[in-house]
């Protein structure tokens, strides 16, 4: 199943990194990460500083085969780098398994950054070669990918949608009822007056979700 995974690195540990250590106050964000043969070509952003600095703060790095400003829009500054893969770093790994960055964005302090896998071996396998190259990657979030949520869906939290689940699977919407409020909540482990306020709230907002206009030409 496809996965994304969020991670953490401290900002000297990334490449586009190397921008705080003259511009602590910057804030770099990634557009996105085009593969090419020995060359890794990222388009960021960056806001709180002027351009100029930006292209002065990568000139010395050993690994920028060349930096052009792209666009800019209210003070903040797309460029595209190019960088050499000679150099071992997250965005080198990323390209060497095939694995599609989502979205980065760094500081002073770290980078956070969202890849995704066909599967969680692959997530292993980025993981594994971070540790082989002493990339001290941390992960922070692990999800497999699901269908878009509908917009009720949206408006329930997870402990409404939970149990409105398990009362509709165990029957507690026929008539007459298969199952009571305090065997639901046995079942999760809460009382019965949390089951019925869970219950009472999501189809509150299913309705409030569902019923809009009608709501609306109400009131």
């Amino acid at each position: 199943m496809a996965t994304e995974a969020t991670y953490t690195v401290p900002s000297d540990q990334f490449p586009l990194g190397t921008v705080f250590a003259q511009l602590p106050d910057v804030t770099v964000e990634l557009e996105r990460l085009i593969p090419s043969q020995d060359v890794v070509i990222p388009y960021f952003w960056v806001r709180g500083t002027k351009v100029e600095d930006i292209e002065d703060a990568f000139a010395a790095h050993p690994g920028v085969r060349d930096i052009q400003l792209v666009d800019s829009v209210d003070g903040e500054y797309l460029l595209r780098v190019e960088w050499s893969l000679e150099y071992d770093d997250v965005l080198s790994v990323l390209t060497e398994i095939g694995v599609p960055l989502i979205k980065a964005t760094g500081t002073s302090r770290r980078w956070t950054f969202d890849i995704r896998g066909d599967s969680r071996s692959d997530l292993a396998t980025f993981q594994s070669r971070c540790r082989e190259l002493e990339i001290p990657v941390t992960l922070t979030e692990l999800h497999a990918l699901t269908p878009v949520e509908t917009e009720t869906e949206a408006a329930l939290t997870d402990k409404q949608q939970d149990t409105l689940v398990l009362a509709h699977e165990r029957g507690y919407f026929e008539s007459p009822r298969e199952v009571t409020m305090e065997e639901l909540g046995d079942e999760l482990g809460i009382s019965q007056q949390a089951i019925a306020s869970r219950l009472r709230r999501g189809m509150k907002h299913i309705l409030e979700s569902t019923l809009p206009e009608t709501m609306e030409s109400n009131r």
